[in-house]
Order: structure tokens, then sequence, then C-alpha cells
């Protein structure tokens, strides 16, 4: 049975999360700006709590975007650092596909309309589908103004909104049955989608993981 490692740091949220013999064991808190101080210590305690030692891991999964630029590259630093180490292969999952995959799995529901808050007055925005107990991406990613986020093309029934995004829910023209603008990826989720990423022989080695950041622009330019 494999053993893998999720960590996502691309929100305010930090989190980690074991899959070992079956059994998953995560932590998670929401330390905005402390990530990077954080991350190793989280992982270091998993394995402590789990009693195994870090090469016992078979492949790490991360969250790979979108959300802050500092938060996704952080994630990407250290899982790199270990996969290299270990000489482990990596799985890069969608946040977006996490915060759906976790509406799911704390509320039931099974169409998520996934945002997450991208600043400069923009959300990043994601249509997900519940198949086979895994969030299944309908249509694009993408970042853009609040008025312009929708639903994809043939979508029918019940939807939810996820994210905070949903701040921005007085402008975005889309019928929901509820919403939570608080709710942040969790690793557990993560760990979640990597299992099904992991099954289809998706892993990737180390030094092909890249962020997705959905805009063109990942800084700005001072003005001269």
């Amino acid at each position: 049975m494999s053993t893998l490692l999720a960590l996502d740091t691309a929100t305010e949220a930090c989190s980690v999360a074991l899959l070992h013999d079956g059994k998953v064991t995560s932590h998670y808190e929401v330390i905005p700006r402390l990530h990077a101080q954080k991350l190793l210590p989280m992982i270091q305690q998993l394995l402590a709590d789990t009693g195994i030692g870090l090469s016992a891991v078979d492949a790490i999964a991360f969250g790979r975007g979108p959300g802050a630029f500092t938060g996704v590259r952080i994630a990407i630093g250290v899982v790199q650092g270990l996969a290299f180490a270990l000489e482990r292969p990596v799985l890069p999952v969608s946040n977006l596909a996490v915060l759906a995959q976790r509406a799911f799995r704390e509320r039931g529901v099974r169409q998520v309309a996934a945002a997450i808050d991208a600043r400069m007055d923009e959300v990043y925005w994601g249509c997900y589908r519940e198949e086979a107990g895994e969030m299944r991406l309908a249509g694009v990613e993408a970042v853009l103004a609040p008025q312009l986020a929708a639903l994809p093309d043939d979508a029918t029934g019940e939807w939810f909104g996820a994210g905070t995004g949903w701040g921005y829910g007085e402008r975005i023209n889309v019928a929901l049955t509820g919403q939570d603008a608080s709710l942040l990826p969790h690793a557990e989720d993560l760990l979640s989608l990597a299992r099904f990423a992991w099954a289809r022989g998706e892993a990737i080695p180390a030094d092909e993981a890249q962020p997705v950041y959905l805009r063109d622009k990942v800084a700005t330019p001072k003005a001269r």
C-alpha cells in the first residue's frame, strides 16, 4: 500500500497530510505569512505522530496554485527539496480542485464553483463536478473579474460556492444553493485528489513541478 505525503501553502492556510497503511493523518493551521517557518516542522511532527520516516514516502503531493505567489513557491521549493533528496516523484494538484474536494467532503455537495481571492479585483475561478468521489474540472480554470465568472455552458442542478473569492459574491452573477467564503484548501482533500492521480500514474519528476498562477504576469513592475 502506498504512502503519500501532501502539503499546501497556497492560501492563508498551511496544512500537511499523510496517507500510510490506509490511514490519513493531517495537520491544518490558518497562519498567514508564517508558512515558510511552519511547514517543515509540521511535516516532521506529522511523521513523528505516525511513527514513520520520510524515506517511507512513495510520492509527495502539493498545491500547485492558483493562490498567493509566495505561498505557491514555498510549497514547490519544499517539495522539490524533499523529492530530490528522497528520489521520489511528485503530484501537483490544483488548489481550486482542493477547495471543491473539501466542500464535497464537508458539505456533501457534488457541484462546486470554487473561487479564490486573487487580489487586484479578480478571482481565481474553476467549476467542479463529483465523479466517483473525485471533484473533476468542468471547463477551464481562469483568473478574471468577479462579474465575468460563470458556470459551465452545460450547467444544470444545484451548485455550491466555495472559497475566499466569494467575498465578491454580490458581483458574481451565479445562482447558488449555498456558499462558504471562509473555506480554504486543506491538505487532507489535496491528498484525496492525489490518490486518484497516483492511481492513474500521473506522478512526475520533481524537476518538472511548476507553479500555476493563471496570471501571465506574476509581478507588477514599479513605475519609473
